[in-house]
């Protein structure tokens, strides 16, 4: 093997120690070490634009969307009043009084049945099964009682339903009063309600929220997670006249004089 002159080798040694820490100093002594300038990438506008909106977006939008909605249906749905018949449940003569809950509890369970309904219908001028989804009967666990709530788009409507079906039940109660000894007695008639019952606004906008929220939720569960951006990248620039190079991805590399002086050592 050839030695170098010793004038070379003192030149050969400062380049091999500066290319060695370049290879483990950070990027400021890279460009120290090779005379190479590493510059950013640029960054796009579209980039910087997307770092401004909140990756949570779609949740405030979709609660947003859910409350407009909630009021919508509020203004344009149909209104529905109720009013309340009441029906007093007694025993005769020859009945005892305990019975006349378990009677209450008969009772209540037959307003609603299909002759029940039909001799109500007949008094009230209605069709055939009009009345079958717009009452509804129950019996008080406590009382002797009867309660009977009739439905409509009208207060006066809601209120005629539920009194044709309390007279129509305490008709078929008398004709049977001589074996039972119970009687039936409409204690008190339904009243016109002053507002709709249904809908209500506050109630459809918290619904129309929640559900927009959960919508929103599940948008954000079900998107792909975005990936943390990268480091810039380095741009690489003309190496000095050394014959050395720094690139964006990798250390500087030796050009062709570094090699011949790595043959001569």
């Amino acid at each position: 093997m050839s030695k170098a002159a010793p004038g070379k080798a003192a030149p050969a040694f400062e380049h091999t120690t500066a290319r060695r820490s370049a290879r483990t100093s950070p990027s400021a002594d890279q460009e120290a070490a090779t005379g190479t300038v590493l510059a950013p990438a640029p960054t796009s506008a579209a980039a910087r634009g997307a770092r401004r909106v909140p990756g949570w977006w779609p949740l405030p939008l979709c609660a947003v969307l859910g409350a407009l909605g909630g009021a919508g249906y509020a203004t344009v749905a149909e209104p529905r009043y109720e009013a309340t018949s009441y029906v007093l449940v007694s025993p005769g003569p020859r009945a005892e009084a305990a019975s006349a809950l378990g009677y209450a509890q008969a009772y209540g369970k037959i307003a609603t049945d299909a002759f029940v309904l039909g001799a109500a219908e007949t008094r009230a001028g209605l069709p055939r099964g009009a009345l079958r989804s717009r009452v509804r009967a129950g019996a008080s666990p406590d009382a002797p009682m009867v309660r009977i709530t009739g439905s409509a788009p009208r207060a006066q409507d809601a209120a005629d339903y539920a009194d044709a079906v309390a007279r129509a039940l305490t008709g078929t109660a008398h004709k049977s009063a001589e074996k039972t000894g119970i009687r039936l007695t409409v204690v008190s008639r339904a009243a016109p309600s002053q507002g709709p019952v249904s809908p209500s606004l506050p109630i459809a906008v918290a619904v129309g929220v929640s559900a927009g929220g959960l919508l929103g939720g599940l948008a954000l569960l079900a998107r792909p997670q975005r990936r943390a951006a990268t480091a810039a990248a380095a741009v690489p620039v003309p190496a000095s006249g050394d014959g050395t190079a720094a690139t964006a991805d990798g250390p500087a590399q030796a050009g062709p004089r570094t090699a011949e002086l790595e043959d001569a050592r």
